[in-house]
């Protein structure tokens, strides 16, 4: 009986040591789980299905490269560094190109004074001299008209032969037709420029300006600017290196990192699942089993390939995903641009209001 009462005491101890560590594994959860971030009412929330996703910035990552071939001449910026919309990134040495623009706007300059002299007409010194010349012409003729009337006079008195009478008509036909060179001259330097004289040299002028904005326009793209405001994330360009747009390559990458969210990959086979408001636990190996609450914002309006891989052998990359963005309920950790994570879809009631992409 003694033994008896001695195994029973034993057995109730073992009982209550094996509730008392339920217990006491059950506070510990709790507690975990606060101090893991996760809300109360996701505890009660079952995961319907879970996604691989990618932490993003407020904007997605843009890689930048060049529009035009060369050398890099310089690179401007490094990795980290805060840029706004505009910065001067990187350089592509185009030296043959300003040489270029220097003929093109000498050649545009002149096409414009060749228009300006058409327009202008001939210089006040030509029309002047001109002028004396119609004057010296006039005089010439009415000389040699006097002198043919009085050599008719003559040769009508038979005073004079027929060779000499002869030659006061023909010196009298010269100084006429002198006369009205001069004078077509002098109304050609005073008329206005043809039509198509004008539209000649309007057509000269805009083929000239025309090839310096073509030469302005590959200098530009020489310089590479950025296209939004951000943080340069990578720098893969180097001072010396060729570029070529026939096998183009990112020669910076930067996204707005003011805050961060993920860009989800919900499987074909989960779509009807996903819903605007949805709650999400984001998880992933950086984050040393800690977990991050959010909810789906937004979900796009078409299907497209996979973008993330998993590493798992059985996941099948010829599927396709929807992509949902979520935001973090907490951002005040900078996580990395980049960092794969898996998202969790909780149970947690549907939202009426759907918003898509």
């Amino acid at each position: 009986m003694k033994a008896y009462g001695n195994w029973a005491m034993g057995g109730l101890a073992i009982v209550l040591l094996i509730t008392g560590a339920a217990f006491l594994g059950t506070l510990r959860n709790a507690s975990s789980m606060q101090a893991h971030g996760t809300p109360s009412d996701n505890s009660t929330a079952s995961v319907l299905f879970a996604s691989p996703g990618r932490v993003e910035g407020a904007s997605e990552t843009t890689q930048v490269g060049a529009a035009a071939d060369g050398v890099l001449k310089g690179v401007y910026v490094r990795e980290g560094q805060f840029v706004g919309r505009g910065t001067l990134l990187g350089e592509i040495g185009c030296d043959d190109l300003r040489a270029s623009l220097q003929t093109a706007l000498a050649e545009a300059d002149a096409a414009g004074q060749s228009r300006v002299r058409l327009l202008r007409g001939a210089r006040d010194e030509e029309k002047k001299i001109a002028r004396e010349k119609t004057a010296a012409a006039r005089a010439t003729f009415e000389e040699a008209k006097a002198r043919l009337d009085m050599q008719r006079s003559l040769y009508q008195k038979q005073q004079i032969s027929r060779s000499a009478y002869d030659q006061a008509v023909r010196d009298s036909g010269v100084a006429d037709a002198n006369l009205q060179a001069a004078i077509r001259t002098e109304e050609l330097l005073a008329a206005p420029p043809l039509e198509e004289d004008k539209a000649r040299a309007d057509a000269d002028v805009q083929a000239a300006e025309g090839r310096v904005r073509t030469v302005q326009e590959k200098i530009a793209k020489c310089s590479i600017f950025a296209p939004i405001d951000g943080t340069i994330l990578r720098v893969y360009a180097r001072r010396g290196e060729s570029f070529s747009t026939v096998t183009p390559r990112s020669l910076f990458s930067l996204a707005d990192t003011s805050s961060r969210h993920i860009r989800a990959e919900v499987d074909e086979r989960d779509v009807d699942k996903v819903f605007v408001g949805q709650r999400v636990v984001i998880e992933a190996d950086a984050l040393d089993g800690k977990k991050l609450n959010g909810s789906v914002t937004r979900i796009s309006a078409m299907m497209g390939r996979k973008s993330i891989s998993t590493g798992d052998p059985s996941d099948k990359s010829d599927r396709d995903i929807l992509e949902a963005v979520i935001d973090l309920e907490d951002n005040s950790r900078p996580l990395p641009i980049g960092l794969r994570v898996t998202v969790q879809f909780l149970s947690n009631g549907r939202n009426a209001s759907h918003r898509t992409e």
